[in-house]
């Protein structure tokens, strides 16, 4: 459930976000933009994806954009791109998506799950190198809850190891770090724009960004079927376009990303300010300078009983995510461990809240939800 709707005493109920909310707020320019589309009798690969690519490498400042239908979709073709296949083995974190470990799994490689850092629940770079092997071929950081993960330790990991870097910006849309868009740091970038991420589209549809030619005329083709602009191919390929009427609905919003992530910013500081003190942890105000505020993740005690709490108010927090993907039955025999396990991660999965976070939300709806905290 992500819509707001009134409440039989008055007051609204408020979710954990609102996809609806941000379609009403530029319901004409949307409405106009599909209608195009519709009249213009061109539904795959036209007009709209080519323009909504320029676009976003432009905002992205990368040299390639390629719409694919899913950000899920964009992590395997980014792994199909980069030849990762059945015996190599990639590192990311377990405290992610389970996209980021099904992409993986899905192109025949091992998820090598590392720990995050207590502070942002991104990739942990400490314990980064002891996970490489000889099969290692790439490292995922996921920019989770829009943080950015250390991308400098990271990089320099990978390039004294000769791994790639593919990130996982599926929460981080627009967002930076230490000047240099995210997706643009790494080898590869893959975006989400399921309706509710920070650039959301009215279905599925994903995105990858690189700088590198090589790397994107693979990622063309691996798209559709493997072909080249003359429809040869050279290697199979999948089906996995993004579609003429998400683009059209995408090249809205993108205008509107960068305010959109700034009201999230104004936010996440309100929430700070009247939750410090009255819960066991928030995010920091520095991260939260640098990040985009896809989610505001705080950790309690007694969560359910928190969870019951605000339900009562008419206020529907989230769980980003109650499993790790290792504690998730059908993905631990794939997956690869560190010896001494996931002590961060199996502790933050008890205690981690999402409170609503999304543009539209008003300042007092930032009050209502403090306001049930003592």
């Amino acid at each position: 459930m992500d819509t707001v709707r009134s409440g039989s005493q008055g007051d609204k109920l408020i979710y954990c976000s609102s996809p609806a909310a941000q379609y009403l707020a530029h319901r004409a320019e949307i409405q106009a933009a599909i209608s195009r589309t519709l009249d213009s009798g061109s539904y795959i690969l036209g007009h709209e994806v080519s323009s909504f690519e320029r676009s976003f490498a432009s905002y992205c400042k990368a040299s390639f954009a390629v719409g694919v239908n899913s950000g899920t979709d964009a992590l395997i073709i980014a792994l199909k791109s980069l030849d990762i296949k059945h015996g190599d083995e990639v590192i990311t974190a377990s405290h992610t998506a389970l996209a980021t470990a099904a992409a993986i799994i899905a192109v025949g490689a091992t998820p090598v799950l590392c720990d995050v850092e207590p502070e942002n629940y991104t990739i942990d770079t400490k314990e980064l190198e002891a996970l490489i092997s000889k099969k290692t071929k790439a490292i995922i950081p996921v920019h989770i809850y829009g943080h950015p993960a250390e991308m400098d330790a990271i990089t320099g990991i990978a390039s004294a190891h000769n791994i790639r870097v593919i990130e996982d910006c599926s929460q981080s849309t627009g967002g930076s770090f230490r000047g240099r868009r995210l997706g643009t740091i790494g080898d590869i970038g893959c975006f989400s724009f399921y309706p509710t991420k920070n650039l959301g589209a009215i279905g599925d549809g994903g995105m990858l960004i690189t700088n590198h030619p090589e790397i994107a005329s693979k990622i063309s083709a691996i798209r559709q079927y493997g072909w080249d602009p003359e429809r040869n191919t050279l290697a199979p390929g999948i089906n996995s376009r993004l579609d003429e009427i998400q683009a059209a609905v995408l090249n809205v919003k993108l205008k509107y990303l960068d305010q959109d992530n700034l009201r999230r910013q104004t936010l996440a500081e309100l929430y700070t300010r009247g939750l410090i003190g009255k819960v066991q942890k928030v995010p920091e105000l520095k991260s939260t300078r640098d990040s985009v505020c896809h989610l505001y993740v705080i950790e309690v005690d007694q969560r359910e009983k928190v969870i019951n709490t605000l339900e009562a108010s008419g206020i529907f927090p989230g769980i980003h995510y109650k499993r790790a993907v290792h504690q998730h039955n059908g993905y631990t025999q794939y997956c690869r461990l560190p010896r001494k396990g996931l002590p961060v991660t199996e502790r933050i999965v008890k205690r981690i809240l999402s409170l609503p976070m999304f543009p539209e939300l008003s300042n007092s709806d930032v009050s209502r939800v403090v306001s049930q905290f003592q």
